[in-house]
């Protein structure tokens, strides 16, 4: 998985939400978009990559959605691909 693909993608999602009146909602609502949609892999290289070198290329508002909402962000360690299909 390209990681610049990722980051442009959480990039785009920002931007949707950079318009709200509220920077906390919009975290909050950055957050929730990319734990729904994003699979656990892709939360996983996304906030590996802030940890790697801070995302320069990351909006801060993403940024700081994802360090805000790490917790929620950050798949489950005993999660695998397997249990996709077990659902």
């Amino acid at each position: 998985m390209d990681i610049d693909n990722l980051v442009h993608m959480a990039n785009r999602i920002g931007e949707f939400f950079q318009t709200m009146p509220d920077p906390e909602a919009a975290r909050k609502d950055i957050a929730e978009h990319i734990h729904k949609f994003w699979e656990p892999r892709m939360r996983r290289l996304l906030i590996a990559k802030i940890d790697a070198d801070g995302a320069p290329h990351m909006m801060p508002l993403v940024r700081e959605a994802v360090l805000a909402h790490r917790a929620e962000l950050q798949p489950n360690p005993d999660w695998t691909a397997h249990q996709v299909h077990a659902v």
